[in-house]
């Protein structure tokens, strides 16, 4: 952790500056989340036992050669070597793969067709296997296994003191994740805005969480109806970030003023939920903490605790997709790729939501979750919208040419979802028809539709 001393807000915008990259160092991080279960009864797998997520990780360290991530003795992520990504776990036991960065979408496909190949041949001899959906579709709260991360432990208890759904969102949920770059703090601005305005559009392209204990939901993306009302104050839609002048310092006074979740000393993890940040700087743990002094090791904690549908770090993470299929784990990165990482694609898309007032935008993210390509703004369906916005990720990605040994550039991992819009029916809605078609109502019957 970086022990150096965090004296004032310079310091904390610079960290925030130091991810500003020329165009030829951008890169694409994805993270995928998904569910382990038990093929034999579609439990799910617990943390302990020697078919449990513990026996998976160690198996997964002997089939990578990664190195293991320990939290008080016990084994809870991988470590790949520097540049190669990482494995972790979730608060239920959602398996992720933090993606190294990349530099093409090809890239991140091989990567993600490598991750599950080894992390399938090493779950068989367990009898495990995994879900690709946006939340757990059977599982109760009570039935949910937790994990042993000290952060999470704190998280738990102070989740139901700041919303209704806080447990729900850790503990029954999963996403589909890319982080991108950004080259200066004008380029962050136009970056995050025109995509915190998109987020909607692709929680409703994405909509994958239609079941909630064995039964319809009455949603499309129950994830994405979940973050509603999980920790407000730093989690979900925040309209000040497309204030016009919104910067690097808006968003570190926005941070300075949350609750803190904890500060690690001596590899522990001390529960800091009772203060904000900028009350940790000025002093208020030095009665509980004699000595304790904030630094950017904590800074960086922090930031990483903090939850906006569009989260800035050194670089930019999407925020609003239910965890998906393979070829979903690949569309999500080239739809925002081919949106953001050209300049005439960013033109268009930014041109695109001008006149999308921030009222409008939340209100929109309410309505998402229930009617998914059919929630408006402004008078237009996201199924409009997304025609709109699918074309000119297309274009932003054919200008970006980067093909691979076949000859084909990133546009053919966008197939997904232009399926989608031809169909007019997002996967939440395909499998609520399985639902009440084919399976007759056998919801065991999403863990053979959605498995890897």
């Amino acid at each position: 952790m970086d022990e150096r001393p965090l004296e004032g807000i310079d310091q904390m915008i610079a960290w925030f500056t130091k991810g500003n990259k020329p165009k030829a160092d951008w890169r694409i991080g994805t993270e995928h989340e998904k569910f382990a279960f038990y093929t034999d009864d579609f439990s799910p797998v617990p943390y302990e036992g020697d078919r449990g997520i513990e026996a998976l990780l160690k198996g997964m360290q002997t089939e990578l050669g990664w190195e293991a991530i320990t939290d008080e003795g016990r084994i809870i992520g991988l470590a790949g070597p520097a540049g190669a990504g990482a494995i972790s776990i979730e608060p239920g036991g959602q398996f992720e793969l933090s993606g190294a960065p990349l530099e093409t979408i090809h890239q991140t496909c091989r990567e993600s067709n490598q991750h599950l190949s080894a992390v399938k041949n090493v779950a068989k001899e367990f009898g495990m296997s995994f879900l690709g959906t946006g939340s757990s579709p059977v599982w109760s709260l009570a039935e949910t296994p937790v994990m042993p991360k000290s952060r999470y432990k704190i998280m738990t208890n102070y989740m139901p003191k700041v919303g209704t759904r806080g447990h729900d969102m850790m503990y029954r949920t999963a996403t589909v994740q890319v982080n991108l770059d950004f080259s200066d703090e004008r380029d962050m601005q136009r970056k995050l805005q025109t995509s915190l305005k998109l987020q909607p559009l692709s929680s409703a392209l994405f909509a994958n969480s239609p079941f909630t204990e064995g039964k319809p939901n009455g949603e499309l993306s129950w994830r994405s109806g979940v973050w509603l009302d999980v920790d407000n104050q730093r989690g979900g839609y925040h309209p000040e970030m497309l204030d016009p002048n919104f910067g690097f310092e808006d968003y570190v006074k926005w941070c300075l003023d949350l609750p803190m979740y904890f500060i690690i000393r001596d590899s522990k993890y001390i529960d800091m939920t009772h203060m904000t940040f900028r009350q940790f700087m000025d002093g208020k743990a030095a009665k509980e903490l004699p000595g304790v002094h904030a630094t950017m090791g904590d800074w960086s904690n922090h930031v990483s605790t903090v939850f906006p549908d569009v989260r800035l770090k050194q670089f930019l993470e999407m925020r609003g997709a239910d965890g998906s299929p393979w070829r979903g784990i690949c569309a999500l990165p080239a739809f925002w790729v081919g949106l953001i990482y050209d300049e005439t694609a960013l033109d268009e898309a930014e041109a695109l939501v001008k006149d999308w007032t921030a009222e409008q935008v939340g209100l929109l993210r309410n309505d998402v979750p229930a009617q998914g390509l059919q929630a408006k703004i402004n008078g237009h369906t996201m199924l409009d919208i997304g025609r709109e916005v699918l074309k000119i990720s297309k274009g932003g990605l054919h200008r970006r040419a980067r093909l691979n040994k076949e000859g084909f550039d990133e546009r053919l991992f966008l197939v997904p979802l232009e399926e989608i819009i031809a169909a007019k029916r997002t996967n939440a809605e395909h499998l609520l028809w399985m639902y009440n078609g084919p399976w007759q109502q056998d919801i065991n019957r999403v863990y053979e539709e959605m498995a890897f």
